[in-house]
């Protein structure tokens, strides 16, 4: 399947050798390279930091390494000796910076100073903090209504600014609070909370040992979250089932070889992560739940009819739950032929997957965005915790809902408070503890947010991290909603294009990362994280700050706090002196919290718990919910139907493996076989030869939708895939600019971008030429990562290689034999080193 020097195939196991040549091109390429051996041996441990990555709890076993492949890469690009300082700004104008690709933005290393824009220079220049801080207050009260001020914030911030940041909005009048989680599990925790009572997974840690069967649905784990495969790995070696549903054969989910296992690396062996691999249409899922669920029913009735013993947890039904005559009726009135077609399974492939649950006594289904950036995202993640009730895989070992987080405290920003449409007990908490009239109205998601910038009601937009401009669809009316704004703030570590799709002032202001050192009045602080199985646990940084001008993100929230509201509602100085005030603060408010400070000085932290697991439910009626939805009659757009169109092809959006969400570590997707290259689109070979085209074309991705608006993006290389016919994907954030911006999912506003209906057109000559990247000068302080040579390595890239690998393997020896954690390395490379500067 080669079809240029960019594509080659790739047939290695997931992890293994590749993995601890990556880390190590990573570690070396930090410029960083001695402090930041001391801070990966540090991520994860109890006395260390919280890896920045994604959001997978850690095993309750010690152990010397106890980070992934991508962790490692996250810690190192953080810990960066490469600067962006005001000579760099002074350097660079705005406008050139824009013309750069987003790897060579946050490739330029960590910001230093705070910085404003000069709309008459297009130049960022250097500020003061008390000039940046009185900036913001300046705009914010000159606003006619809080409302009119979007205030976004990224899974990477930690529970203590989170929660500061949720106060001082509210304090200040507005729910808006646009999240990254707008864009992610909003219809996991919507879905659950209506059936379950609760918005969060019902399982923890050593469920997965206990599993006799576990789905794996619409997630890539050897990339997204590289820490699972191990424990799914062991499931197998067990003898469980592992089934996985994903319309992409991905390597993490067929076999993964351990790098701290040295017979394992010494005999290049690996074992497999799956016992069942099925390959459903996209946007199909919930027809193959209904169709699981409709074999159910049918071994159900036979069983009763032959005196046999039931399919169905009939005690735990009476006892549990609510519902089951209307949702049977629901898959009753489902006919098979809905069923096959829409999930792009056939009837024995169905039956296999009944069987295969029906078989095991203790479930775990785990999810992530395959199931919920769809339209019909909510009665699919219902449909799941539908065959699940059927069982009573909820609240007992070894089974329950997992619905797998992305950043490294998603899921605990909402805990915080981090929500546009607050429950009423935070509300009423807040109010009694603070003293102050919280605003009650619903406010602005993500896309709603966008949709009041573009209408001008919204005049300030500030952010708490993330990279907004990148992370949300539409991209050219995303942009050009952000420069209406009178003011854009951006709290971050690194430059992104955020930074640069400026109003007409517009802030950075450079914060610590998770790996540094946060000392405040009363001494070296420490900052809490919840990750998806709910455990909540403390984290010290351990390097010294790139730069003593950084502040920590509670520092800075606080500091905007005091000069919008003075010391209302709290003293912001007192809050931030010592973190544990905070902690004291959340212990006030938050269920689940008391005794917070406390309960951190326990080894790993402590669990959260989870009404659901102890199978009592917070639900309207006091039990979990059947809910009987029909499936979606099409799933292409009815305008687009109306009017005669059909997609060529269905398309989604998703991570290659040198990629964190919008950060990319490199220009590399090494499982599936594309090195050098983020301009392609994956298809079926037959599709593409149907479609007039060869592999190895450049085409043009047009979306279509019912509003008139064009969607391309163009120049994207086409590669013949291993993929389920009449399907596509290509890497976000490029295609970004394909997902309109009203296309999303039903009562979650969450941006369809599983499911983007495309027509395939020659690239025309012009797109070719405009999606060029213009160049832009090095002889200065610019670091230009060195082209990547898939072909060719350098003498001494290959003798570091083979030191990684030896240095890796022994590295791996001592820790397997002192607790053999999991250590569950993917293998895309990191960022080559820069050729230089001048």
């Amino acid at each position: 399947m080669s079809q240029d020097e960019h594509i080659r195939s790739y047939t290695a196991p997931a992890a293994g050798w590749g993995a601890l040549k990556s880390v190590t091109k990573s570690w070396l390429g930090s410029e960083n390279a001695v402090k930041n051996l001391r801070a990966m041996l540090k991520t994860n441990q109890n006395s260390g930091f919280d890896c920045p990555g994604c959001a997978w709890g850690e095993s309750p076993e010690n152990g010397l390494v106890k980070f992934c492949e991508n962790g490692a890469k996250a810690v190192n690009w953080e810990s960066t000796g490469r600067s962006v300082d005001p000579d760099f700004f002074a350097k660079y104008s705005v406008s050139a910076l824009a013309g750069q690709s987003d790897y060579w933005l946050e490739y330029q290393g960590r910001l230093t100073h705070p910085m404003r824009y000069d709309a008459a220079t297009d130049h960022y220049v250097e500020t003061t903090w008390e000039e940046a801080f009185a900036l913001v207050a300046r705009h914010l009260k000159a606003l006619k209504s809080p409302d009119e001020a979007e205030f976004y914030t990224s899974g990477r911030a930690s529970n203590e600014a989170a929660f500061l940041y949720q106060l001082f909005v509210r304090a200040f009048g507005t729910n808006n609070f646009p999240d990254c989680s707008n864009m992610c599990h909003e219809a996991s925790g919507l879905g659950m909370a209506e059936t379950l009572g609760v918005g969060k997974g019902t399982v923890v840690f050593d469920d997965l040992e206990k599993a006799d069967a576990i789905f794996v649905i619409g997630q890539n784990p050897g990339t997204n979250h590289p820490r699972m495969l191990e424990p799914l790995r062991e499931a197998v070696h067990r003898g469980a089932q592992v089934i996985c549903i994903n319309p992409l054969k991905e390597r993490g989910l067929e076999r993964f070889q351990h790098p701290q296992h040295p017979l394992e690396m010494l005999s290049n062996g690996s074992e497999p992560t799956n016992t069942a691999y099925f390959r459903p249409a996209l946007g199909g899922d919930m027809a193959m739940f209904r169709g699981m669920a409709k074999f159910l029913l049918q071994w159900e009735r036979e069983a009763q009819a032959n005196g046999e013993p039931p399919v169905f947890d009939h005690a735990f039904i009476r006892e549990h739950t609510s519902g089951l005559d209307a949702y049977l009726a629901a898959v009753d009135a489902t006919p098979w032929e809905h069923i096959v077609g829409q999930s792009g399974l056939s009837m024995a492939e169905l039956e296999l997957a009944a069987r295969m649950y029906r078989r095991a006594e203790r479930v775990i289904m785990c999810w992530a965005m395959g199931l919920t950036q769809h339209r019909h995202s909510v009665p699919t993640i219902q449909e799941v915790v539908n065959l699940q009730l059927l069982r009573g895989n909820v609240g007992k070992p070894g089974a329950g809902l997992s619905p797998v987080r992305g950043h490294s405290n998603v899921q605990g920003d909402r805990t915080m408070g981090i929500d546009e449409k607050p429950p009423t007990w935070l509300l009423d908490a807040l109010e009694k503890r603070f003293k102050f009239k919280v605003p009650r109205g619903h406010g602005d998601n993500a896309v709603l947010a966008i949709q009041a910038m573009e209408a001008r009601r919204a005049k300030v937009f500030l952010a708490l991290g993330g990279n907004f401009a990148q992370a949300t669809p539409d991209t050219p009316r995303t942009h050009a909603a952000l420069r209406n704004c009178e003011l854009t703030v951006h709290i971050a570590t690194k430059l992104n294009r955020s930074h640069l799709v400026t109003g007409r002032d517009a802030l950075i202001l450079p914060c610590l990362g998770r790996t540094e050192v946060d000392l405040q009045a009363d001494g070296p602080q420490g900052v809490t994280v919840e990750d998806t199985f709910s455990m909540v646990h403390i984290s010290h940084g351990q390097l010294k700050p790139r730069s003593p001008h950084l502040r920590s993100e509670p520092a800075i929230i606080a500091g905007i706090a005091k000069a919008t509201l003075g010391n209302q509602p709290i003293d912001w100085d007192w809050a931030i002196a010592d973190y544990g005030h905070i902690r004291d603060l959340i212990a006030d408010v938050i269920p689940g919290f008391a005794d917070f400070n406390a309960r951190l000085r326990h080894p790993g932290g402590f669990h959260l718990g989870n009404d659901a697991a102890e199978r009592v439910w917070k639900t309207t009626s006091g039990k979990a919910r059947f809910t009987p939805s029909e499936l979606p009659q099409e799933l292409v757009n009815q305008a687009v139907l109306a009017r005669g169109e059909r997609p060529d092809l269905i398309l989604q959006t998703l991570r290659s493996h040198d990629q964190y969400n919008t950060t990319l570590y490199g220009l590399d997707d090494r499982y599936r076989g594309v090195f050098g290259l983020r301009e392609v689109v994956f298809a079926n070979e037959r599709d593409i030869r149907r479609l007039g085209f060869a592999p190895g074309d450049k085409v043009d991705l047009v979306s279509l939708w019912e509003d008139g608006i064009e969607r391309r993006v163009s120049g994207f290389q086409l590669v013949a895939y291993d993929l389920p016919a009449g399907q596509a994907a290509a890497y976000y954030p490029e295609t970004n600019p394909l997902v309109p911006l009203e296309s999303y999912g039903e009562r979650t506003f969450t941006p369809t971008s599983k499911f983007i209906a495309i027509r395939l057109e020659k690239a025309r000559e012009d797109s070719l030429i405009h999606c060029a990247l213009a160049p832009i000068p090095t002889t200065g302080r610019g670091r230009a990562p060195r082209p990547h040579s898939p072909a060719r390595r350098t003498p001494m890239e290959r003798t570091l290689g083979a030191l990684a690998c030896a240095a890796g393997l022994l590295m791996a020896a001592g820790a397997s034999a002192a607790a053999n954690p999991p250590w569950c390395w993917s293998t895309a490379p990191s960022p080559t080193p820069p050729a230089g500067t001048a």
